[in-house]
């Protein structure tokens, strides 16, 4: 049989028992390679008289671009994922007011989490932030309100800061975890072409890395790097299944 295009892949997370499914969303390309150690046996002559196979190792990469928490968190991490997200407000516009109390609340004071910095809307230029008592080109801020100095009142500002949306998306909690705490998951490589499919399941695979990689005029597709092993409780590695035989 022929194959054409990227194909699928999904990774299977044993949760309590069930089997949790995670594909890996717009898939770029999968590489998959069998190599094993080979070792020859020679005598007084240039040429091997017998070769036999030592260890062998699976492993490969994947690049997609459709991310999520569930799926970093599966394959990657193994650690706590919680429901809400946080957010970055980039260059949000405020007036100082004329008269004090020279204060600007950003629009998401209320689930504020961390300020990241004032410009000058006109200019460009950085204000430089204070614990208190603000004087010309610098602020405070507490709870998502800003505070200005009097010599400042009246002109426009550029907000950068992060908030917190507790009822969507989803968050990663990295804590540091002890050195051989390694989640694994199941890995599932289906592809067909032409009324003929390529089946490929693995038992128990293991990713190393992840590395994500912003382009200036590009999507970002990150590139995903994973082993194989075989399962301790079968012994088994997994199936290759083709139309063909």
């Amino acid at each position: 049989m022929f194959n054409f295009g990227a194909g699928n892949l999904y990774g299977l997370v044993n949760s309590g028992g069930v089997m949790v499914p995670r594909k890996f969303g717009t898939v770029q390309n999968v590489s998959l390679d069998f190599s094993f150690d080979q070792k020859e046996l020679y005598g007084q002559n240039q040429f091997p008289v017998d070769i036999a196979r030592g260890k062998g190792k699976i492993s490969g990469k994947a690049a997609f671009a459709n991310l999520s928490g569930g799926l970093l968190n599966d394959i990657l991490f193994g650690q706590t994922l919680s429901t809400g997200q946080t957010f970055a407000a980039l260059g949000e516009a405020g007036a100082i007011p004329a008269t004090t109390t020279y204060t600007v609340s950003v629009a998401n004071a209320a689930t504020f989490a961390d300020d990241m910095g004032v410009v000058y809307a006109s200019t460009g230029l950085p204000f430089t932030r204070v614990a208190t008592g603000p004087t010309v080109g610098q602020y405070s801020v507490a709870a998502g309100v800003y505070t200005f100095a009097a010599a400042d009142a009246g002109l426009n500002v550029l907000i950068d800061y992060s908030y917190t949306t507790p009822a969507v998306g989803s968050t990663i909690t990295l804590t540091n975890q002890l050195m051989g705490s390694t989640p694994s998951f199941q890995l599932v490589f289906p592809f067909k072409y032409s009324g003929k499919q390529m089946f490929m399941k693995f038992y128990k695979a293991f990713s190393s890395k992840i590395s994500m990689a912003t382009k200036q005029d590009d999507f970002t597709i990150p590139d995903f790097d994973y082993s194989i092993c075989a399962d301790p409780s079968t012994g088994n590695i997994g199936i290759i299944s083709l139309s063909d035989k």
